[in-house]
């Protein structure tokens, strides 16, 4: 069974900064692209960053410059570290990634369960 479970939310001043953290459990064969995307209230869902197994990445206009996303593919985690925040960027955030699971030759998108970032004064 695999799983995503992330950490690191909270409240946070305008202005200051937050890491996100989510690491990818189970019997896994493969993992792809990890990534992050969040969803504010009365919002869709929308993509925040992505990294590669190879480390390429690619980002939201309106985080680029302010936030980075990173992995360690030996501990299966990936990492948004969040500067310069504003309450803009208030939502739950999610983690994702392209998994293939050791029992199985399909890879599917897994989802972690959510975390909240809140960017208040």
């Amino acid at each position: 069974q695999v799983q995503l479970v992330e950490s690191g939310g909270g409240l946070v001043q305008p202005g200051g900064s937050l890491r996100l953290s989510c690491k990818a459990s189970g019997t896994i064969r493969s993992i792809y692209n990890m990534g992050w995307y969040r969803q504010a209230p009365g919002k869709q869902r929308e993509f925040v960053a992505t990294i590669t197994s190879g480390g390429f990445t690619d980002y939201l206009d309106s985080v680029k410059g302010r936030f980075t996303v990173s992995r360690d593919n030996t501990e299966n985690t990936v990492v948004l570290q969040m500067n310069s925040l504003n309450p803009e960027d208030t939502a739950v955030y999610y983690c994702n990634g392209g998994i293939t699971p050791w029992t199985s030759r399909s890879t599917k998108a897994y989802w972690g369960q959510g975390t909240q970032v809140t960017v208040s004064s």
